[in-house]
């Protein structure tokens, strides 16, 4: 009967967090969905094929791991009100190294995210050269990663790997 109550107090709990914070509970939502999957696909990638690059005027997969490693502390720290700068995207190469500093940058912005509420969400930020709000900011940065889902999916699809959004449920 404890165990009964408690999963209904933690679900009610729950329903009543994201009532009262429903724009930052949406946009978490979105938030996380994508940034598993861009994790998710960083380590399906073979090791050998995070040097592949469709062309030479694009970057290669690791690459664009590191890209979106980077800018996890660049969108979240702008928003937290800190500026955490990082140059994974061009000193770190290996698939052990560039999974786990992906990884580490979700979860800084998974702690932002934590700790955002709605109240904060108009709350104007000067973001990378233009006035911001903090939620536009993070939204920016789940768009932004979005985007290059879209790339190193296509990757996999060239290198014959069926990226973690196709996969079967």
């Amino acid at each position: 009967m404890k165990i009964i109550l408690l999963a209904v107090s933690g679900i009610a709990f729950s329903t009543a967090v994201q009532a009262q914070n429903p724009l930052t509970a949406d946009s978490k939502a979105a938030y996380t969905a994508i940034s598993s999957l861009f994790i998710r696909a960083a380590e399906k990638m073979p090791e050998m094929d995070y040097s592949f690059q469709p062309a030479s005027t694009v970057r290669t997969f690791g690459q664009v791991v590191g890209h979106i490693a980077d800018n996890q502390y660049m969108w979240c720290s702008a928003v937290n009100g800190e500026k955490k700068e990082s140059n994974i995207e061009q000193t770190v190469t290996s698939k052990t190294d560039l999974v786990t500093k992906l990884k580490q940058a979700v979860a800084y912005c998974d702690s932002v995210y934590a700790s955002f509420q709605d109240s904060e969400a108009a709350v104007k930020i000067n973001a990378f050269g233009r006035e911001r709000t903090k939620l536009s900011t993070l939204d920016f940065n789940t768009g932004h990663i979005y985007e290059h889902y879209g790339t190193i999916a296509t990757y996999m699809r060239i290198k014959g790997l069926v990226p973690p959004s196709s996969e079967p449920r």
